[in-house]
């Protein structure tokens, strides 16, 4: 099993788009004004946006993309006027993550994880 696609509600579709675009994300389907998808850089995975009239309220889940020259990236990204909620800092888990949200509110996760992001000293399946 492989995970194709997330997706997530957006209360503008366009400028949902540009805000992922600013990530490094490709526009592959743009369905206006409900419905857009974009693909990663290694064409792997896709996520997509679904029009709302309501922002989410409460917990919600975090979408990551991991980033090889994470610093940097961040870096790149506050220089084209992106906020982030956290700046890259290394987490008890062996994660250096960065987060920041979306126009809807959703919450992205930038991150550098190496060796770590699937294999951890304590994996249980080797």
């Amino acid at each position: 099993m492989r995970l194709n696609q997330i997706t997530l509600p957006a209360l503008d579709v366009e400028a949902s788009i540009a805000f992922y675009q600013g990530l490094g994300l490709r526009l592959i389907v743009k369905a206006l004004p409900h419905y857009a998808r974009l693909e990663t850089s290694d064409g792997e995975s896709t996520l997509s946006l679904h029009q709302t009239m309501t922002a989410p309220q409460g917990a919600s889940a975090v979408v990551y993309f991991e980033c090889d020259e994470l610093d940097a990236q961040v870096g790149q990204l506050q220089a084209r006027g992106y906020a982030f909620d956290q700046l890259p800092r290394d987490e008890p888990w062996l994660w250096r993550e960065a987060r920041l949200s979306d126009p809807t509110g959703n919450t992205i996760c930038l991150y550098w994880a190496g060796e770590n992001r699937r294999f951890p000293p304590w994996r249980l399946l080797g």
